[in-house]
Order: C-alpha cells, then sequence, then structure tokens
C-alpha cells in the first residue's frame, strides 16, 4: 500500500496564445488502501491533477510524494502506477493475455502467468485470455484494461473515468467488481469522474474539486449532510439542491448580509398553498421516486412528489422544511449556525 500526498500542485497550459490555470495550489491526502474520488465538472482540473500523480504532467510547482518518497521529478515507469483510462489503450494486435501480461516482462514464466489469471479472475476475463482484443466488446475491453492495471499489483491505482463510455447497466455492474477488486488488493486507489452516483458508490471520501482547487472532501455522505460551500451543496446529490435567498421565505438569519438557503428535495413538499407558490414545469418518475420541477418566482425548485404525480402546467404550493435548510452567506460558505424560526 501506499500513501499519497499532493502538496500545492500547480499546472498552466498554453493555449491559443493565453495561459491557462489548470490546478491552482491544489492539496490532496490520501491514506493508505483507501479510494478516493475527485469529483468535478468538465475542465475542473480532475485529469491534469491524475496525470500529475502518475507522472504523465511534470507540475510547474508543488509536491507529490508516496510514503513520504517524493517522486514529482520521477518518471510514469518508476512510480510503479496501474492506470485505467476512459479509452481503454489496448494493444489491438495482441490477445487479452498479451494485453493483460504487457507489464510484466521482468517477471519469470511461471509467476507472469499466475499475475495475468489472477487479474483476470478478479475482473471476470478468464475465459477471453486466447481471445483477440479486436475481438471484445466495449465492456469488455475495459474488463481487460483493468485487469492489466491490477497485474502488476501495484500499491497506486489511478483511473481516469473508466467506466464513462459504457452503458448503464454495465456501468453499474463493472463499478461494484472494481471496488471488490481494489478492496481485495488493498490498492490505494483515486478514481476521476464527472459522474456522482459513481463516486459516491466506489469512494470511501470524495474531493470535489472546482477551477483547479478542492472545494471540500470528504465522506460521501458528510458531502451530502453538510456541504461546505454552496457549489458542492450544488453540485452533489440527485436531483441537484434547490436555493432560495432568505428574504423569499419565512425564515430568518442572525448573520447579517445576504443569505441563501438549499434544500435537498425531499426537504420541499407540494401543498395547496405553501412559502412558495410556482407552476409544474416537469417531473422525473423513477419508480421508486418521483420529483417535480416547479417554475417559482425565485427560480426553479424542486420537491419530491406524493404518489399522484401532478399534471404539468399545475399551479401548486411549495412548503419547506426548516429544519433541513442548508444556508450559506453571500460567499457561498456554508453558515454552521444560525437561527431556524
Amino acid at each position: 500500500m501506499a500513501r499519497i500526498r499532493v502538496e500545492g500542485i500547480e499546472k498552466r497550459f498554453v493555449a491559443n496564445g493565453k495561459s491557462i490555470e489548470a490546478l491552482c495550489g491544489l492539496s490532496l491526502d490520501v491514506e493508505d488502501g483507501t479510494c478516493v474520488a475527485v469529483l468535478g465538472p468538465s475542465g475542473c482540473g480532475k485529469t491534469t491533477l491524475l496525470r500529475a500523480i502518475a507522472g504523465l504532467e511534470r507540475p510547474d510547482a508543488g509536491r507529490v510524494s508516496f510514503d513520504g518518497l517524493d517522486v514529482t521529478n520521477e518518471s510514469a515507469e518508476r512510480r510503479g502506477v496501474g492506470m485505467v483510462f476512459q479509452n481503454d489503450a489496448l494493444f489491438p494486435h495482441l490477445s487479452t493475455y498479451e494485453n493483460v501480461a504487457y507489464g510484466l516482462a521482468r517477471l519469470e514464466r511461471g509467476e507472469r502467468d499466475a499475475r495475468v489469471r489472477d487479474a483476470a479472475r478478479r475482473m471476470r476475463v478468464t475465459e477471453l485470455l486466447d481471445r483477440s482484443a479486436r475481438a471484445l466488446s466495449g465492456g469488455e475491453r475495459q474488463r481487460v484494461a483493468m485487469a492489466r492495471a491490477l497485474a502488476p499489483a501495484p500499491q497506486v491505482v489511478l483511473l481516469d473515468e473508466p467506466l464513462s463510455r459504457l452503458d448503464a447497466p454495465l456501468r453499474s455492474a463493472l463499478r461494484v467488481e472494481l471496488k471488490l477488486a481494489l478492496r481485495e488488493t488493498r490498492a490505494t486507489s483515486i478514481f476521476v469522474t464527472h459522474d456522482q452516483s459513481e463516486a459516491m458508490a466506489m469512494a470511501d471520501r470524495i474531493a470535489v474539486v472546482r477551477a483547479g482547487r478542492v472545494e471540500q472532501i470528504g465522506a460521501p455522505r458528510e458531502l451530502y449532510d453538510t456541504p461546505a460551500t454552496q457549489f458542492v451543496a450544488g453540485f452533489v446529490g440527485s436531483p441537484a439542491m434547490s436555493f432560495v435567498a432568505a428574504d423569499a421565505l419565512p425564515l430568518r438569519s442572525d448573520i447579517p448580509g445576504a443569505v441563501t438557503f438549499g434544500f435537498r428535495p425531499d426537504a420541499v413538499r407540494l401543498t395547496d398553498a405553501g412559502d412558495v407558490a410556482g407552476v409544474v414545469r416537469a417531473v422525473e418518475d423513477f419508480g421508486a421516486a418521483a420529483y417535480a420541477y416547479v417554475e417559482t418566482p425565485h427560480g426553479t425548485i424542486v420537491a419530491r412528489a406524493p404518489a399522484d404525480i401532478p399534471l404539468l402546467d399545475t399551479r401548486v404550493g411549495l412548503a419547506f422544511d426548516r429544519a433541513a435548510a442548508h444556508p450559506f452567506d453571500a460567499g457561498g460558505l456554508r453558515i454552521v449556525e444560525y437561527a431556524r424560526v
């Protein structure tokens, strides 16, 4: 196992004559044997961070260390990292066996074969070992790519949106299998994704990244229940949290200045007459739960819909659970203590 520590990483690129800051003094600490998901919107620096940890990008400033050993200037080959890309990057002219064995050339034949078959078993591709990589489906190719990353028994496994190109049922099945495989090998892993459901399912902790910086890091439930910023509150959770200015609701805060309250859909109830009135513009029915998107003078607010889902364009009232309000100040920071009335 290995503890990964990233300290003050900075990385700039030049595009069309302009300097772009991909990472802005980003720091991250990943404990031995744990899985951290790096979650954020496209362009926030997630992949650049992963490539800097892998040794595929040299940071302009900052430090990367494994178990206290500075590897910032080490080549990717010397870091002993297993990596899985969004594109499986298999060698099409090789068999599945040869692809999985690609990083094991220095091992004796018997040990190499044992490593290949163990990794193939973990990712359920044993029956594909004799097949050409060209003959594999998309899901099979990604399983093989994961087996290839695990075969050298790396202390660190880095995954760059490895499931994003797969359909939903296969993605769900593979993330469970991958999580079990990482747990069995006890590898320290970082999983980059823009999909919060993957992050919450896979990771022990989630680092939410925005504009090259870590906005908040914590356990999935911690980020959902106590988001540190309005950005995290709106990014983590599906459907997303709704936000309403304090002066639009019968709530007040003992904090001066503009205050915004956030509400999860389960904290908003449809009524005949409520705190806010609006019109149902869309409904999402997932079977187990349904959600109404209500257009109000304060923006669109999402509410958990009852069994008798309202018709589109129906006028409704919205009642808010005051005890479940998430307060944020004018700078988007969570207000830890405030008066609910």
